[in-house]
């Protein structure tokens, strides 16, 4: 069973940037899409960015394109997404996920586990 550990977020003012971090232990996680989605209180769970097990493809979320960029590092069995121009409407927690598959995609049905969350704060 694989665990994942988010880091990096943290309160922001809107325009700024942060680094989130997925660390992956358990099992290898080179064959296997990683994603990012988030949560804001008192809405639904939405879909930010998708890579493929090789970091070659990427899908974002329509909020977040031109804007997010998502990256891994297999020999590290890591992912991160790098978050600049920060909005308030990025406020939320952020989950980093492991896919069940290699490519990537925006649905949370091919999601095979689950961080814990990080939260990421943007003041306006």
């Amino acid at each position: 069973q694989v665990q994942l550990v988010e880091s990096g977020g943290g309160a922001v003012q809107a325009g700024g940037s942060l680094r989130l971090s997925c660390a992956a232990s358990g099992r290898s996680i080179n064959a296997y899409a990683m994603g990012w989605f988030r949560q804001a209180p008192g809405k639904e769970r939405e879909f930010v960015s998708a890579i493929s097990w090789s970091g070659i493809s990427t899908v974002y979320g329509d909020s977040v394109k031109g804007r997010f960029t998502a990256s891994r590092d297999n020999e590290k069995n890591s992912s991160y997404l790098e978050m600049n121009a920060l909005k308030p409407e990025d406020t939320a927690v952020y989950y980093c996920t492991l896919s069940k598959y290699a490519l990537a995609t925006a649905d949370e049905s091919d999601v095979d586990s689950w961080g814990q969350g990080t939260q990421v704060t943007v003041s306006s």
